[in-house]
């Protein structure tokens, strides 16, 4: 079985998913894909909190991994736009775990 290296996989990754978001941009014209990307909402229920809802305390570790998925890629894919959403799921972890850990070793 040929195996693919890890840089080959994710430019070859990279040029489908540069294909899915130029498809989007001419739907949705210029918008912000860190915040706000319209495709994570659907019918007015926003992608991270179905997740939230359906993972409950598992949701820390889903984030957790959003954070290493866009810290993993950036040099291959989007570069600073997926530092900044590595950036977006930190802070949102942040939030979820703030007061959780004040004060415990």
């Amino acid at each position: 079985m040929n195996q693919l290296r890890h840089e080959e996989y994710m430019k070859q990754m990279s040029m489908q998913e540069d294909a899915f978001e130029q498809a989007g941009k001419e739907a949705y014209g210029n918008v912000d894909m860190v915040n706000s990307p319209p495709h994570y909402n659907a019918s007015g229920v926003e992608c991270i909190d179905a997740i939230a809802a359906a993972t409950g305390e598992g949701f820390e570790y889903s984030l957790q991994a959003n954070i290493i998925k866009y810290v993993w890629r950036y040099r291959y894919k989007n570069g600073t736009q997926d530092l900044e959403k590595a950036k977006w799921y930190l802070d949102k972890l942040i939030t979820e775990v703030e007061g959780l850990y004040d004060g415990k070793s």
